[in-house]
């Protein structure tokens, strides 16, 4: 979310992220489709976008590198421990509440957000994903992880490509986006105290909305 907001900044346009998904209608079929093995258009979701972080979009930079040969290409790092600790306990942890009560209650009451488990693990947790089904191995989605990396240096070409980690600020990412540098610290969101927050909030949220289930001898009396 971080880079979402930089880039949005300095390129003065919307920039594609989950949230997105989430948030537009129709998108979450549209990952599903691609997710299952289908062909598709991505001007369909992606038309209006100058740039684009973050899964699903991450899982097809090659696709989009190649429908975009003009495009750069920002390789963004980190330590791959923290990287595992920090995506286990957040947006995977996530990913699993779909599939447990209450979350998984209030999931079937909504259209977009039941369609949301079957293309996040077709894109990134299942044995299709990402992570071949076997991200809680941490040894194997680490090894995934850098395996990735290295993928991207191979196939970018060094001038289109900036390998990079936001503690190192603006000036790199202007410099390799030929930007000026704004007068205003770089984006700092979405940490792993906001990311547990937000499921603390959809917990609540999903037992307000949960069935009512009274117990039979209730009913019977």
């Amino acid at each position: 979310m971080s880079m979402k907001l930089a880039l949005e900044r300095l390129l003065g346009g919307p920039c594609y992220h989950m949230i997105e998904v989430l948030r537009t209608p129709g998108h979450v079929q549209f990952w599903a489709r691609k997710g299952r093995g289908e062909r598709v258009d991505y001007e369909e979701v992606l038309g209006d976008y100058v740039a684009a972080v973050d899964w699903p979009t991450t899982r097809y930079y090659d696709e989009l590198v190649e429908l975009n040969p003009e495009a750069k290409v920002v390789l963004t790092t980190r330590d791959p421990q923290r990287w595992y600790e920090s995506t286990r306990e957040t947006i995977f942890k996530i990913w699993e509440q779909f599939d447990r009560p209450p979350v998984s209650w209030m999931a079937q009451q909504m259209p977009r957000t039941r369609a949301m488990r079957p293309m996040m693990e077709d894109v990134i947790w299942g044995d299709r994903g990402h992570f071949g089904g076997r991200f809680e191995d941490r040894a194997h989605a680490i090894e995934v992880y850098e395996a990735h990396i290295e993928e991207v240096k191979r196939r970018i070409p060094a001038d289109r490509l900036l390998v990079y980690e936001l503690k190192q600020g603006w000036a790199p990412l202007c410099e390799f986006l030929e930007v000026p540098v704004p007068n205003e610290p770089l984006p700092h969101v979405n940490d792993r105290d906001e990311m547990l927050g937000r499921l603390r909030t959809m917990k609540r949220v999903a037992w307000l909305t949960a069935p009512v289930t009274l117990p039979l001898s209730l009913l019977r009396s």
